[in-house]
């Protein structure tokens, strides 16, 4: 159970961590935000990604091995790198229509699969 809560809890954390980072763009582009200065821009990210860590540092502590999870620190990392590009490859084609998902972003996929099983081969 503790891999699936470290899991679920990364991917709400990647949700935050898309809309702190790249949501403001969509915001801008939806003309909500198109005359804020820039330093509320920042507030307003760190506002959201205060949201990411209340579920990102959970997650590495119930999940890290040294604290009678099921993962090494590496495998946590990697772990978050997938969840991190599936959710903001999701965010990008819903809401972005612009961007498209193509043959190379497959292959890199790919790649961070088999990184996925070389980081859990022991």
């Amino acid at each position: 159970m503790r891999a699936l809560y470290t899991i679920l809890l990364l991917v709400v954390s990647n949700i935050f961590m898309t809309f702190a980072w790249y949501g403001h763009l969509k915001l801008q582009e939806m003309k909500v935000v198109s005359n804020w200065p820039l330093v509320a821009i920042i507030l307003l990210s760190w506002g959201v990604a205060l949201f990411e860590y209340c579920f990102q540092v959970p997650a590495n502590r119930i999940g890290f091995a040294g604290n009678g999870g099921p993962f090494t620190l590496m495998q946590l990392k990697i772990i978050q790198e997938v969840i991190t590009l599936t959710v903001f490859t999701m965010f990008s084609v819903l809401l972005f229509k612009g961007e498209t998902l193509q043959w190379n972003h497959l292959a890199s996929f790919g790649c961070l699969i088999l990184a996925v099983f070389f980081a859990f081969l022991r």
